[in-house]
């Protein structure tokens, strides 16, 4: 950071933004409960495009209950076996809910496709069955929202070269995201392909450009608002009653509980 600004927006325009959004955000929430409304927002992309920071901003001011971000592992030998939409199925949004796929079913055309994790059948099953698929889930009134995150070559490279020389930041590099390093071509063609079959005017993809962080924090947040008519319903705000008078109670010393030691 230069100057105190963030990615080339001043930290102080960056932090009012932020917290207007993040109101925003709050109202959003309150409306798809009152409303029932059922969202799924997909983030893909890039390794190091930053998706991960904008769910952080994204889930920060969210009551976790109706808010809930979905990153699943490598599947079991059990899940290989079954349909393979069928592990994201029992995670879908019931009414009132807001669910966040980090990373979703599109593994299949991504890092499958790349790493040969997956046959060619299945891979061309997917390209057909996915626009179908969530067809589906729109047809039955679930709002879907898909994000790619970009980032150029330049940026991620700079990105996985902090992740390698930070220890707070070394738990992001898998040995998944170093051996996909190297396959940067492979993922782009996957990716124009994957676009190709599933850019749908049902259920589009919006890409994020994602070299600076904090602009693409913001243009995401800004843009999932966007596609709500949102407003929230106008109503007295909560009293609180006057509190008890502790009388009559015979509570034991304090100095019987066990503190946390306070260095500072």
């Amino acid at each position: 950071m230069n100057g105190g600004s963030e990615g080339g927006i001043p930290k102080k325009i960056y932090e009012k933004e932020l917290k207007r959004l993040h109101l925003e955000l709050i109202k959003f929430q309150q409306w798809v409960r009152d409303t029932g409304t059922r969202v799924i927002v997909i983030f893909e992309g890039r390794d190091a495009a930053g998706k991960g920071g904008v769910i952080k901003r994204i889930i920060s001011p969210l009551n976790p209950r109706y808010c809930r971000v979905v990153a699943l592992g490598t599947p079991s030998d059990r899940e290989k076996t079954q349909w393979y939409f069928q592990r994201y199925v029992e995670h879908l949004p019931a009414a009132g809910e807001i669910v966040i796929f980090d990373r979703s079913w599109y593994n299949r055309a991504g890092v499958e496709r790349v790493m040969n994790f997956c046959s060619e059948s299945q891979y061309h099953e997917f390209l057909m069955a996915c626009p179908i698929f969530e067809k589906l889930l729109i047809n039955d009134g679930i709002k879907l929202i898909k994000y790619w995150f970009s980032v150029s070559d330049k940026v991620q490279e700079e990105r996985f070269q902090e992740r390698a020389n930070n220890p707070l930041k070394n738990w992001k590099l898998s040995p998944m995201d170093i051996e996909a390093r190297n396959h940067w071509i492979e993922y782009s063609q996957a990716k124009d392909v994957m676009f190709e079959h599933t850019d749908k005017n049902e259920s589009p993809w919006w890409v994020v450009n994602g070299d600076v962080k904090n602009k693409a924090r913001l243009n995401c947040i800004n843009h999932l608002l966007s596609q709500f008519n949102y407003s929230l319903a106008k109503g007295d705000l909560p009293q609180l009653p006057k509190r008890r008078a502790m009388r009559g109670i015979d509570r034991p010393p304090i100095e019987s509980q066990r503190f946390v030691p306070e260095p500072w």
